[in-house]
Formats: C-alpha cells, sequence, structure tokens
C-alpha cells in the first residue's frame, strides 16, 4: 500500500515538472528606437511595459532613444533594431531610396507637425504669412509642406516668405519676436510649452490646407521581420494596442507611468496637458487604434510625387500592412 501511495505522488510530481516546463516559453528579447526622447505620444508603450504587456506576449524589450532618431529607417532596415517609431512621410522617402521597411500600425492619425504664431500678431491663416520670416528646423520636407500650405490660400508658394534655419530650438525665436512664426512646431508640445511661457499661440494645421492628411507617427519593421518572424510582429503589436487603448481610456496614468520609468526626464508641465490633446489621435474615427488605410498612403505618396520628393509612386502594399492590428 506505502508504495502504491509512492508511485501516485511520483507520478504527480512529474506530471506537474511536464507540464511546467512545457508552458515555460523563453522571452524573446527586442529593440524599440524611438523617434525622439520619450514624450507623451509614447504614453501607450510605457503602460504596456508597467502593466506587463509585452511580459505576457514573452517579450524583453529595451526601449531607447538612439544618439541619432533620423537613422531609425536605415537601422530598422539593416537589422539592427527589431522595430523603431517613424514617420509617414520619411518612409515613403526611404522606401524610394530601398530601405527595406513597412508600417506595421499607426500611432497618429493626422500630422502633429503645424505652423505655429503668436495669437496677439493676428497670423491666423497662410496668406497673413506672406512676407514674414518663418523659424524652421532646415528640413527639406517642410519646406514642400509649407509651400503646398502658402499655395492653397492663394499665394505664389514658399517664395513669398523668408525661412529661417534655427534647427529645432523653435519656441524661442517666436516669443522673442525675431521670426513670426514657426514651422515644424508640435502641436503637441511647443503650442503648450509656448503658453506655458505666457504667450497664447494660433495654428494652422497641415490637413486643413491643401497636405493630405498622413500618420504622423508609425511603428515600422524590416520586411524579413515581416515575412520571416509574422509571430513576434503579432506579439509586439498586440501588447503595443493594449496599452495604446489603456492610454485613450486614461491618458493621465499613462504619463504617469512615463515619469516613473524615465526618472524625471521629461517635463511634466508639457506631457499632461500634451496626453490630452494626443489622446484623441491614437484613434481613428471608429475608435481603432493601429489601423491604417490605403488611401491615406496612397495620396500622400503621390503628394509627394508631385512636388518631386520622389521619382516614382510606390505600391502601397509595400508600405504598410493591416495583417497585426485587424
Amino acid at each position: 500500500m506505502k508504495f502504491k501511495y509512492l508511485s501516485i505522488v511520483l507520478i504527480l510530481v512529474c506530471s506537474i515538472f511536464v507540464l511546467s516546463c512545457g508552458n515555460t516559453k523563453e522571452d524573446t528579447k527586442v529593440k524599440l528606437a524611438l523617434d525622439w526622447y520619450p514624450n507623451a505620444n509614447h504614453t501607450g508603450l510605457y503602460i504596456a511595459l508597467e502593466k506587463g504587456y509585452f511580459q505576457d506576449e514573452n517579450i524583453d524589450i529595451e526601449i531607447y532613444t538612439p544618439s541619432d532618431p533620423s537613422t531609425v529607417l536605415q537601422t530598422v532596415g539593416a537589422g539592427q533594431d527589431d522595430f523603431g517609431i517613424s514617420y509617414q512621410p520619411d518612409l515613403i522617402l526611404a522606401k524610394s531610396k530601398n530601405i527595406p521597411v513597412k508600417s506595421v500600425l499607426a500611432f497618429v492619425q493626422h500630422p502633429l507637425n503645424i505652423i505655429m504664431t503668436l495669437e496677439e500678431s493676428n497670423i491666423t491663416r497662410p496668406s497673413d504669412l506672406k512676407g514674414k520670416k518663418i523659424a524652421y528646423p532646415g528640413i527639406p520636407l517642410n519646406e514642400n509642406l509649407l509651400d503646398t500650405l502658402l499655395k492653397a490660400d492663394g499665394l505664389q508658394g514658399k517664395q513669398e516668405v523668408e525661412l529661417i534655419n534655427t534647427g529645432y530650438d523653435l519656441v524661442p525665436p517666436l516669443i522673442g519676436k525675431t521670426v513670426d512664426a514657426c514651422l515644424g512646431c508640435y502641436l503637441s508640445h511647443e503650442t503648450i510649452m509656448a503658453e506655458n511661457e505666457g504667450f497664447p499661440v494660433n495654428v494652422m494645421r497641415m490637413e486643413k490646407w491643401g497636405v493630405p492628411d498622413y500618420y504622423e507617427l508609425v511603428l515600422v519593421a524590416s520586411d524579413e521581420m515581416i515575412t520571416n518572424n509574422k509571430d513576434l510582429v503579432q506579439r509586439m503589436t498586440r501588447a503595443i494596442s493594449k496599452g495604446y487603448n489603456d492610454a485613450v481610456s486614461n491618458p493621465k496614468e499613462g504619463i504617469d507611468n512615463l515619469v516613473k520609468a524615465t526618472n524625471e526626464e521629461i517635463d511634466q508641465a508639457i506631457e499632461y496637458p500634451g496626453v490630452e490633446l494626443l489622446a484623441p489621435l491614437w484613434v481613428d474615427n471608429e475608435g481603432r487604434f493601429g489601423v491604417q488605410t490605403e488611401e491615406k498612403w496612397a495620396i500622400f505618396s503621390k503628394w509627394l510625387f508631385d512636388t518631386g520628393q520622389i521619382t516614382s509612386i510606390p505600391e502601397t502594399n509595400s508600405l504598410f500592412t493591416n495583417e497585426f492590428v485587424k
């Protein structure tokens, strides 16, 4: 009888051991390169990190800011980073140079890049900029965006304004009144920065003045990753989507997590109000996070072609996929 009970115990122990071994799965190490330093736009990532959504998907994630964020598409295409956050216009431009990357998820459904003026200036529309000085970060894409805005409001184009390359330090020359406007300012950042300094602002949205609507931020992976490691891409997008859906419901909680994760490295006076502006832009008109449309990619690609920034229009299925967010 004693041996019978001993045998039962041994069987149970062995069964538990086998089951536990069968359910153990080694975490996949993943590097995610940010587009900029951690800010309100990354809220959902840090919620997913804090709540264990990556861990649930057996992902051991490293989220970091590259020394040069402008290289994210190249490092992802070369496999040095597994995933990256970049911009729809930049991805199309990169694809035209045969960099093998694709968008697998949209973070922000509309442009955040704006033209900003001081409220006291009474400059409220593109035609008011004629003969004015505009600070910008020296990016050629911004020049073409501005040209389209000005033409949409009856001017001849960018030759009717004075562009001044100030780098990314755009607010000081505006509030110091050495320029009349800034281009390349962000709806969720520079507007708040200026108003925190006591300078209310006017905003001109790109998509309201002739520029095709586009996704500000997208999650990118290499073509090789999407073809050969679909399971990892699916797990990654699932974890991120959970984080951002939580952030849409409770954006303040997301900044709380961001502050905790970055140890006071962020400007809370900007990021808390910024996330309130961003939360509605993380989902489409049907309340879905991550989903992209062929129309938006096709129309913006055509605009890049029509303005001479690319020499041919790429196939939209080479630029993005909704396979992992359905």
